[in-house]
Parts: C-alpha cells; structure tokens; sequence
C-alpha cells in the first residue's frame, strides 16, 4: 500500500474496529494510476465484503477531514478525488470535458467520422438515427389514420424513409462495430490507418 503523506495521516482515524478503514481507502484511491473514483469504482478496489454504504460513508468522514473532495456532474455523477493542497483540478482536460457535458458530435471530424476514430461521436449519430426513424414511423402512422391526403394520399412515404434511415443508421452502426473490432485485434500492427 502506498505511503500516506503526513497532512492526510495527521488527519485519519485509525479505526481499526471497521470492516473498512478510512486510511484503506485513501491507500486504495493513490495506488490507483486514476485521479478520480466514484462510488462504485472505489467498492470493486476494496475487499470483496464491504458494501457500497460502508464506502460512501468513510468516503464522507474523509471529506469532512478535508482529505476527500468531491465533484457533481451531469446524470448524477460523482467524482471523489484526494483534495491535494497543492493541486488546482484533479481531471486530465480530456476527462473533465467528458464528465462537463460536452457533446462527442461536438469533437467528431470528417477524418474521425471516414476513418471511425471518433466512436463516441459515431455512436451519437446512430443513436439520432434511430429516434429520427421512431419519429418518421409515428409521423407516419399519425398521417395515414387521420392527415389530410397529400400526394399519395398517406403517411407511407414517411414510412419509406424511416425504413431507408434504419437501414443506413444499422450499416454505420455495424462497420463501426466492425472496425472497432479489427482495431483491437491488430492493435499491435496499426494496419488501419492513423490519422
């Protein structure tokens, strides 16, 4: 276990009676190479019979002794992390933009969309595909029972086009599955190209 800087042991409890000590999960949270833990990934660390209450109160006396700070964010997420005196922010900026609500079609580029580097943003396209087509079919659905008629008459060509955007929204889905799995199988070798 890694050595406790003396401003954090000068302020523990050595509670030594607990199934869970509040010096076990500062140990835990600097051996780790991550500067951020959530509740969850702080339990998987620490023994096997401890439940998720145990971690989250010791995690609330080290935040009370000032050993322990915390960030919230979007979708109730929340970030522990040791409050180091001499540090500003705990995250990388790549976390921090992830965990701050920027959208991945914020960051996907032409090149990152050609070549399936961007799987986030990717994946939030596919995920805009599907709902669109859920909106065309029910758009549809609404103007065949009681829309005027216009042209044909009926919603069916709504319907038509969400049958082609699932088709298409499927097939990017599947070729980026499918690099993503090539990538990591030939990892080693980079045979796809960098860009």
């Amino acid at each position: 276990m890694a050595h406790l800087p003396d401003w954090i042991d000068d302020r523990i409890g050595r509670n030594v009676g607990n199934s869970l000590t509040q010096r076990h999960v500062v140990e835990t949270m600097l051996d780790s190479e991550r500067p951020f833990f959530s509740i969850r990934q702080i339990e998987s660390r620490v023994k096997p019979d401890v439940s998720k209450a145990t971690v989250r109160n010791r995690l609330n006396e080290l935040q009370e002794l000032d050993v322990i700070a915390t960030e919230a964010y979007p979708e109730s997420v929340t970030l522990y992390y040791v409050d180091y005196p001499e540090s500003n922010w705990p995250l990388p900026p790549q976390e921090h933009r992830t965990f701050t609500g920027v959208s991945p079609l914020d960051q996907l580029s032409v090149r990152g969309f050609i070549t399936m580097r961007e799987t986030a943003g990717v994946r939030t396209l596919v995920l805009a595909g599907y709902q669109f087509t859920l909106v065309l079919l029910a758009l549809g659905t609404v103007l065949s029972a009681f829309g005027p008629t216009f042209g044909s008459g009926n919603g069916v060509p709504l319907w038509g086009t969400a049958f082609d955007l699932l088709v298409v929204t499927t097939a990017l889905l599947l070729t980026e599955r499918a690099v993503a799995w090539v990538r990591s199988r030939y990892a080693p070798f980079d045979s796809l190209p960098s860009v």
